[in-house]
């Protein structure tokens, strides 16, 4: 499977978390939010301007921006 930013999934497709990238303080923040390595995610929709995401993670909504998407690593499930 090829990986890919969580930022890139499309609506409605689902992917397992691989890898946070950025620096201490964002990784931190996204595991505390349950981002984990592991765990899968679906994209539910995007806001009207593409901006916040909001994603299906572990049971409950979560809204992420754009550029904190962007460095959450994903491997695309079928």
């Amino acid at each position: 499977m090829a990986t890919k930013r969580l930022s890139e999934l499309k609506r409605g497709e689902s992917a397992t978390i691989s890898n946070l990238e950025g620096d201490d303080a964002l990784r931190l923040r996204l595991m505390e939010m349950g981002v984990l390595k592991g765990e899968t995610v679906r994209l539910v929709k995007h806001a009207p301007l593409g901006d916040p995401l909001e994603l299906l993670l572990g049971g409950y909504h979560l809204s992420l921006r754009k550029r904190e998407a962007d460095c959450v690593l994903v491997e695309p499930t079928e």
